[in-house]
């Protein structure tokens, strides 16, 4: 008989925003006159940069005729895109990356649930808690983890993020393996020193470990002392492999376009002991599973890095950086703890009860959506993650309307 992968029958039975449209979708049936704000999830409201719409134009065209049509692409991405990525993203900071280290993909999401596959079954993971919960359910789905006993599984480490260590996790006390770190974090908003960073390729270097750096909200970060990419750290090329997304940078989340990094240098090793490159093994996995992405959408990427793109992009993000700063500051005027927002266009409230209570009293009483803190890990309990991506009309009502609910 055909049998299932029992290991998602451990997952939980609806996932986090799954669970929060369904309230949204309730509340709306029972209230058809009011209108609902949503800063929950992180989707961008801010149309594409002009010089992406007209790139993407041109190369739709370029597919209209025999002479410039394109088919299938080079799974790993065309060398337009990987070399202005390695020229802006990592050479202009130091990083030493080439373009062929480069992997263009659909998603970041995706990126960082499949690269779990090149490693063993019974590696021990740690996972920072609270966490974006695509690293947690994909190492379920994998095996990686028992039974969930009080909110957590078995087998997995968790680093806890909290008041006292501003949301950056310390060491694990036993070791592992495999290490999901993401900076500046969704969904705290925190962010890391270069340090802190440093310490952390110190650890998975004298300790044969990886670490998955996932630095999807890079383009937020306004503090100059702030690393935009690990491999800003000596060292790090050994023991990282680092995740990067169009989708918030200039507003690619209905384009689909992203990026990895996975170095020459960067090594895991056998039962043996012995290393190997992971380089070539990502390199197999995606010609094997994935055929790229379209060359419309990798032509309007690169326009990204035009003069003319870069000043698009940057005014979007101070666009969604200047809703940050609206909403942590009214969030604190309310008498709220908050981290984030201010390198990151997530805002971490503390709202000092229940997080699914405080969900629902901005949902019924101000008709605003966020997202409860509990549904990214135990830690989360009592915060509330508000996110920057709405129009600003959108966030100042909002506000206006949070401001009334809890005068």
């Amino acid at each position: 008989m055909i049998r299932i992968n029992e290991h998602y029958l451990k997952l939980r039975a609806s996932y986090l925003f799954s669970d929060i449209a369904k309230r949204v979708e309730a509340f709306q049936q029972a209230n058809p006159e009011r209108e609902v704000i949503k800063l929950g999830i992180g989707d961008v409201t801010r149309a594409l940069p002009q010089a992406c719409i007209e790139a993407f134009h041109k190369a739709v065209d370029e597919m209209a005729y025999d002479s410039t049509f394109r088919g299938y692409g080079p799974e790993q991405g065309y060398s337009f895109l990987r070399e202005k990525i390695a020229q802006y993203d990592f050479k202009a900071r130091g990083a030493d990356i080439a373009p062929d280290e480069i992997f263009v993909s659909d998603g970041a999401k995706c990126d960082t649930a499949n690269i779990q596959e090149l490693f063993a079954v019974d590696i021990k993971v740690a996972i920072p808690d609270p966490v974006y919960p695509v690293y947690l359910d994909t190492n379920v789905m994998a095996g990686r983890c028992g039974e969930s006993r009080d909110s957590r599984f078995e087998n997995i480490v968790y680093l806890e993020g909290n008041r006292n260590n501003g949301f950056v996790p310390g060491f694990p006390l036993e070791a592992v393996d495999l290490i999901y770190l993401c900076f500046p974090n969704n969904p705290t908003g925190s962010t890391i020193s270069k340090d802190q960073l440093g310490h952390w390729v110190d650890y998975a270097r004298a300790n044969r470990a990886l670490i998955l750096y996932d630095a999807a909200y890079e383009a937020f970060i306004r503090d100059d002392e702030i690393p935009h990419s690990i491999y800003e750290i000596d060292g790090a090329k050994e023991v990282a492999i680092e995740f990067r997304s169009f989708s918030k940078t200039a507003g690619f989340t209905g384009t689909r376009c992203a990026f990895t990094v996975v170095p020459k240098a960067c090594m895991a090793f056998d039962s043996k002991g012995i290393a190997h490159a992971l380089h070539p093994m990502w390199n197999r996995r995606q010609t094997t599973k994935f055929n790229g992405v379209s060359y419309p959408v990798q032509r309007s990427g690169e326009a990204i890095y035009s003069d003319q793109g870069r000043d698009q992009v940057k005014f979007l993000v101070n666009y969604y950086m200047n809703n940050a700063k609206l909403i942590r500051n009214a969030m604190s005027d309310l008498g709220f703890e908050c981290v984030g927002g201010e390198n990151s266009p997530y805002i971490w409230v503390d709202g000092q009860r229940d997080s699914w209570e405080f969900f629902d009293l901005l949902l019924n009483k101000a008709g605003v959506v966020c997202t409860p803190g509990v549904g990214f890990g135990k830690c989360g309990q009592g915060f509330i993650r508000i996110s920057a991506f709405n129009s600003l009309d959108n966030v100042q009502n909002a506000i206006a309307r949070i401001q009334s609910a809890l005068a």
